[in-house]
């Protein structure tokens, strides 16, 4: 029996793995529907993730989509939330996961029964209409986010307890109505900072990002009106760049940022651009800048009454409103501290999902990663591996192999990453997903594939690597898997091919083909 907290998208996936291995889930939710972060709300609930009505998903539903469930062809190519939500209630109701799911039910506690040592067993107490209810568990998989408990950290603002003005953290925004006429500042580089200045920046009289460190900005439109992932997470550019030395790497994805505008030229260029940084997506940015509607400042110094005074610019600028978009905290509220360590948003999991010290594996964490492409399939693929370990058909290595890993982890994170806010959560999303995927048998074989299925292993190889190359073999293997990836551009190209002059086709690859398939041939030689 296992315990799932959370029916958003790792909670939905989770429940699905658990019955695909025969164990028998039971999925608390706090609330009374599916879907977490991307269902939305006028209000804002407690203990919930809150987005405003203009979400649209960085990643394209290709890229996105669980490994054995395609969306829909008519789908657009980047999803408003409505429709991911529609997406995950139709994926609840193909795998029947909706009677496995306990809706108003909050988890309270989870903690270790006294046999812990041999049963590995666990008490949750839960609550509905105000009644606790105790269980026993033989494993637990929280999957209750990250985006709930927001970070809001005013000591490091000087002056902010005698600004006179508004301000608000980013959950709380909903519609950019608040801002009408007023002069706005908003705090952060992030995704979300970005949306909502662009938002604010069409009815305010001024809008201004406060930004200590920079950041790369993508186009969710890529080379040739591609979707930027399907472009940039292949395996043949994986290859490429974890193959070169890091500061040849990392200065050919800086060169490949700036061929659509100089960040330096716009005031985004990353402080340290030896170093990776998550990159922005957002299509208006650069032209908002451009027009006046967004000015890019260094971070703040200090606030004043009515006015802010940011580094290295002496003159105060005057403010009404304040958005803070400085991320939130990670937590688990049901958990003792001992079960899962959090230090400066940091949990020390192995692989981003088992505790490192427990004596039986019976508790995982997923989603508590930030991988540089989608989290769905991310989710999924941790959750096939967690449900394995927890059958006993994967084992994890001893608990002082894990410790230094994870210690090993952090430390090579902060040299590409730097460490500043939750940057120890990101990961290079295919390399994670394969090593994952290796664990339980799953990950292709573009060697084998290229002697049985050169089509598929080209395509595999050259292609976006969308989730469905993990259900071609291995546990979980699932037969529509090679059709759906020598169709994914059919379904990408669906919705918005709706005019085809005569003579059009499917996307070709050029000369970085060619080297491709040189590199193809030494990845070969080399067991790749």
């Amino acid at each position: 029996r296992v315990a799932v907290v959370g029916a958003g998208v790792s909670g939905l996936t989770a429940t699905k793995c658990c019955l695909d291995e025969g164990l028998e889930p039971t999925c608390f939710e706090q609330s009374q529907d599916i879907g977490g972060l991307w269902r939305y709300t006028e209000h804002i609930e407690a203990g919930r993730p809150s987005l405003y009505p203009s979400v649209i998903s960085n990643t394209s539903k290709e890229m996105s989509a669980f490994s054995d469930f395609p969306y829909p062809e008519d789908f657009p190519v980047f999803l408003p939330n409505a429709q991911l939500l529609d997406y995950l209630r139709r994926y609840t109701e193909r795998f029947g996961l909706q009677k496995h799911i306990k809706f108003g039910t909050t988890v309270v506690s989870v903690r270790k029964r006294p046999d812990f040592a041999t049963t590995g067993q666990w008490d949750v107490v839960t609550e509905a209409d105000w009644k606790q209810t105790s269980h026993v568990f033989d494993a637990v998989m929280v999957c209750s986010g990250n985006f709930s408990e927001p970070s809001l950290p005013l000591n490091c603002f000087p002056g902010i307890e005698k600004f006179q003005g508004q301000y608000f953290h980013s959950r709380q925004y909903k519609h950019p109505n608040v801002f009408q006429g007023k002069r706005i500042l908003i705090i952060g580089m992030g995704n979300s900072g970005v949306d909502i200045a662009v938002e604010a920046s069409r009815v305010a009289a001024k809008v201004t990002i406060s930004t200590s460190r920079g950041a790369w900005v993508l186009s969710r439109v890529f080379d040739h009106g591609y979707p930027w992932d399907m472009v940039f997470n292949t395996r043949l550019m994986s290859l490429i760049r974890n193959s070169l030395p890091g500061p040849l790497s990392r200065g050919l994805i800086n060169y490949r940022v700036n061929q659509w505008f100089k960040h330096e030229n716009y005031g985004l260029q990353p402080e340290k651009s030896c170093l990776m940084r998550e990159p922005v997506l957002n299509d208006d940015l650069p032209s908002y800048i451009l027009t006046g509607r967004i000015t890019i400042k260094p971070g703040v110094k200090e606030f004043k009454d009515n006015s802010v005074v940011f580094h290295n610019c002496p003159e105060e600028e005057p403010i009404d409103i304040v958005v803070f978009c400085t991320g939130y905290n990670v937590s688990f509220p049901f958990l003792e501290e001992a079960v899962v360590k959090v230090e400066n948003k940091h949990a020390s999991l192995y692989k981003y999902v088992f505790p490192t010290h427990l004596q039986k594996p019976t508790l995982a964490v997923l989603g508590l990663i930030k991988p540089l492409g989608a989290i769905m399939p991310v989710t999924e693929m941790q959750a096939r591996w967690v449900t394995r370990v927890f059958k006993g058909l994967c084992q994890l290595p001893p608990p002082s192999v894990m410790e230094k890993e994870v210690n090993e982890k952090k430390k090579n994170q902060v040299r590409w990453f730097g460490l500043s806010y939750d940057e120890v959560l990101k990961t290079d999303c295919l390399v994670y997903m394969d090593k994952l995927a290796s664990f339980i048998g799953a990950k292709p074989s573009v060697l084998g594939l290229l002697c049985r299925d050169p089509q598929l292993a080209f395509t595999i190889f050259f292609g976006p690597c969308s989730p469905y190359q993990y259900r071609l073999g291995g546990p979980g293997r699932w037969e529509g898997a090679r059709q759906a990836i020598l169709t994914q551009w059919d379904r990408t190209l669906k919705p918005t091919r709706t005019r085809v002059p005569a003579g059009s086709s499917r996307p070709r690859f050029s000369l970085l083909t060619a080297v491709g398939f040189l590199l193809l041939l030494v990845a070969v030689v080399f067991g790749f």
